[in-house]
């Protein structure tokens, strides 16, 4: 009987048995495989948050590329991860054609949001890439913020909505079209029988003058408000679009076709609007903004986590314990915070069992632990000895260090940028910070931005007055420049007169025909200095006599006072080089300047000096007492630095605008990037005030006062010099001459004999006796000399 092979069976079964557990994890992984994509796309969303935010130190070079391309772009990327990860885990079991639309066309809304962040610049870093320079959106959000960029974000809508909704997308479409379509050819039905104002006939609303004779149209005050923004106190945006300046309130009436006029009862028709303008509430158009050069929004490349790690490295091999824990990048340096460390002082302690037994090593010897004693604080001036050695580690001509930064408890090292950034006055007066000084009245100067990149946005009228120093080069007439076009660019002539003084006649001259100028002309020369602060101290003394009139304190109390006789323009008097003044009159243009710098504040009369050479015969202790406001930019020296600010510092700036800005109520200096105005800026400025519609506004100047104090000026040398040689004259001259009288020959050695003097008195008695013809010119010899008294008409008894 044969036996069965069961062998080959259990063979097959056990194959058949592998076969179908491979068929059941399959169908398990196909079953499971969009929730499992869910998580990775969950987990992957995470990753990208940490490797943007810089919690993963992988790529960064990449990193930063890609959050320079698409700005907070990368979190569109990251929420689409998410949201598409949360709906493969919320239980969907396949991807058809219409999931594939709806994610696109989420996927086309967020890259619009893209788009529309191009047009944002917040003061945010991501990634080590500044948003300030380049946009919310990064290069992306750029392109698409142009025109042509937002004519493909209008296309991309429209595929939006096709892709979430092809049914009432395509409904809408063919709506629009058929409105289109049906609003053409109704006006083309219309158009023959259609009458244009001032044609006259039936019932036509319009007269023949072009007046409208229906109902007048309701006054919004709204509407008002919506077109008129206040930019400053005295300067609005109108709805007025024309490049065209306004000359002065006089001559409101003649004004150009466009201008709106309304009396509250008549609305004007006006033409199309075109573009904004700046207008004053006392009537003056104000200059654009566009005759300013916008902040430039090219990206930088960060480099401050290198060299903050370098810092923390180079401070460890000196043994100061140290960590940073915050980074400013500001046009040209980067600060970063420095915490000091501990200082940890331990000591070794045998270890002992329960029993208190030392316990023994392997080779039989106790062992030992560390235990903590005492831990303190490293001290700042560790940090602040090494300034040498971080500048050399960081490959840096020089750094400084701010020990302790004001109001943050770190130590600031500010290292400079490879890359310097230009601060253009345009970005600094379009700031919130600007405007809201701006807002408050005065004489608001854009100075710049700090270390952090912040707008330092200052009112001179509480300076009250400001000293300007630094080497040649640095910075210190691009600086005046740039008060001067920010005062233009704000106010009126009516709203602040400017007196300015230039000897080296090169930065200021080119300001001589604007109607800003208190006199006619910009002085340059330094012999009519000292009559130009004189009126200027005239002026202060009516100011005075006109408050105590009217019981008011200071210039603003004035000016609103009803009794005022009109209101007073603020003066601003502009110094470029005091060390010339200062070497044709040092006594005279330091008393001035100190009198008007105690008194001139309440009147409105401010000051703005500047000088090249910062040495104690410049800017003398009654100057510097006088001007708590000061900036100082690149010295030679630390001894110049001492003499601006009374501390070291400004020898270490980097110049080009680099400074240190010293406010009145300031414990330490500001460094600040000045803001820098082209040639080309200032041209377009002064040419805008010196248009032909100027020139027949009357500028009232105080030329006659500058003549009156020249002539003034004339007579009082003229008596210094008669007091002066009464002064020379000796108390024994007349002595000398009635001795002179009774000899024909007289001597020195007669003189000293017969009046008891010494030899030098002697001989300068004989030296006036014959400045006054009295006696006869030295012989050689030494002889004595002839009297020449009953030759000479004068009157030899006065010393005539």
């Amino acid at each position: 009987m044969a036996r069965t092979v069961v062998r080959p069976r259990r063979k097959q079964r056990s194959s058949s048995g592998s076969s179908s557990a491979r068929s059941l994890a399959g169908n398990a992984l196909a079953e499971h495989r969009l929730p499992l994509a869910g998580v990775g796309l969950v987990l992957l969303a995470a990753a990208l948050v940490n490797w943007v935010t810089g919690q993963i130190n992988l790529l960064g070079g990449l990193r930063e590329s890609f959050v320079g391309a698409v700005g907070i772009g990368v979190f569109v990327v990251i929420g689409v991860s998410i949201l598409a990860g949360m709906w493969f885990l919320a239980g969907a079991r396949s991807i058809g054609p219409r999931s594939v639309r709806r994610l696109g066309g989420v996927g086309v809304l967020l890259l619009m949001a893209v788009g529309v962040a191009g047009f944002l610049t917040p003061g945010w870093e991501l990634g080590g890439v500044s948003l300030r320079e380049t946009s919310a959106g990064g290069d992306l959000g750029n392109w698409l913020a142009t025109p042509f960029g937002a004519l493909l974000l209008l296309m991309l809508a429209v595929v939006a909505s096709a892709l979430i909704d092809p049914g009432r997308t395509t409904r809408g479409l063919a709506v629009v079209w058929r409105g289109a379509a049906l609003t053409v050819r109704n006006a083309a039905e219309k158009a023959p029988t259609a009458r244009l104002p001032g044609m006259g006939g039936g019932d036509d609303p319009w007269a023949e003058d072009g007046d409208w004779t229906g109902p007048a149209p309701e006054h919004d005050p709204a509407l008002d408000e919506h077109h008129l923004a206040a930019v400053a106190p005295s300067v609005t945006v109108a709805d007025e679009k024309t490049d065209v300046p306004e000359a002065a309130p006089e001559e409101a009436g003649a004004a150009a076709e466009g201008d709106t006029e309304s009396d509250g009862e008549e609305a004007a028709v006006t033409k199309p609007a075109k573009g904004k303008q700046r207008r004053s509430n006392d009537g003056w158009q104000m200059p654009p903004l566009s005759l300013l050069k916008p902040d430039a929004k090219a990206a930088r490349k960060s480099d401050a986590v290198r060299q903050g790690e370098v810092i923390v490295t180079t401070l460890a091999q000196f043994g100061v314990d140290a960590r940073v824990i915050q980074v400013d990048e500001g046009p040209s340096v980067t600060q970063i915070g420095i915490e000091p460390g501990w200082e940890v002082k331990t000591k070794k302690v045998v270890v002992r069992d329960e029993n208190g037994k030392a316990m023994l090593g392997e080779y039989g010897q106790p062992l030992t632990r560390e235990e903590e004693v005492s831990r303190t604080r490293v001290r700042v001036n560790r940090i602040t000895r090494l300034t040498n050695d971080l500048a050399l580690a960081l490959a840096a001509p020089s750094i400084r260090v701010l020990a302790p930064v004001p109001g943050k408890p770190v130590v600031g090292i500010e290292v400079p940028n490879k890359e310097r950034r230009v601060v253009s006055l345009r970005g600094v007066i379009e700031s919130p910070e600007f405007k809201r000084m701006a807002a408050r009245g005065g004489l608001p100067i854009a100075l710049g931005r700090d270390v952090s990149g912040q707008p330092v946005v200052m009112d001179l009228a509480t300076m009250p007055h400001l000293l300007i120093a630094g080497a040649t080069g640095a910075g210190k007439s691009v600086a005046i420049n740039s008060i001067i076009a920010g005062l233009l660019m704000q106010l009126s002539p009516e709203a602040v007169r400017l007196v300015m003084i230039d000897p080296k006649r090169v930065e200021l001259t080119g300001y001589s025909d604007i109607p800003h100028l208190a006199f006619s002309h910009v002085v340059t020369d330094p012999d009519e200095v000292v009559g130009v602060l004189g009126v200027v101290v005239t002026e202060m003394e009516r100011r005075y006599r006109r408050f105590e009139h009217v019981g008011a304190r200071n210039i603003t109390a004035y000016n609103n006072e009803e009794r005022a006789e009109g209101p007073l323009p603020y003066w601003v008097v502009i110094l470029d080089e005091l060390a010339d003044l200062m070497m044709a009159a040092p006594v005279e243009v330091e008393q001035q300047l100190v009198r008007l710098a105690q008194l001139a504040r309440a009147t409105g009369i401010h000051m703005v000096v500047a000088t090249q050479r910062p040495s104690v015969d410049v800017v003398t202790g009654l100057i510097k007492a006088n001007f708590p406001t000061r900036i100082a930019f690149a010295t030679s020296s630390q001894i110049d630095a001492r003499v601006i600010l009374d501390r070291a510092g400004a020898e270490k700036l980097l110049g080009r605008g680099d400074m240190l800005f010293m406010g009145q109520d300031s414990i330490q200096p500001r460094r600040v990037q000045g803001t820098f105005v082209s040639d080309e800026e200032i041209n377009g400025l002064i040419g805008f005030w010196t248009q032909d519609r100027f020139k027949n506004v009357p500028r009232p100047t105080m030329d006659h006062l500058l003549e009156e104090a020249k002539e003034a000026a004339v007579v009082r040398k003229a008596e210094e010099e008669e007091a002066e040689k009464d002064a020379d004259r000796d108390s024994l001259y007349e002595d000398a001459v009635e001795l002179a009288r009774e000899h024909t020959r007289i001597s020195t050695s007669l003189l000293q004999r017969r009046l008891r003097i010494g030899y030098p008195r002697a001989a300068r008695l004989i030296d006036l006796l014959e400045e006054a013809g009295a006696v006869s010119a030295a012989a050689e010899g030494g002889q004595s000399r002839e009297v020449l008294l009953e030759k000479t008409p004068l009157d030899l008894a006065t010393g005539g």
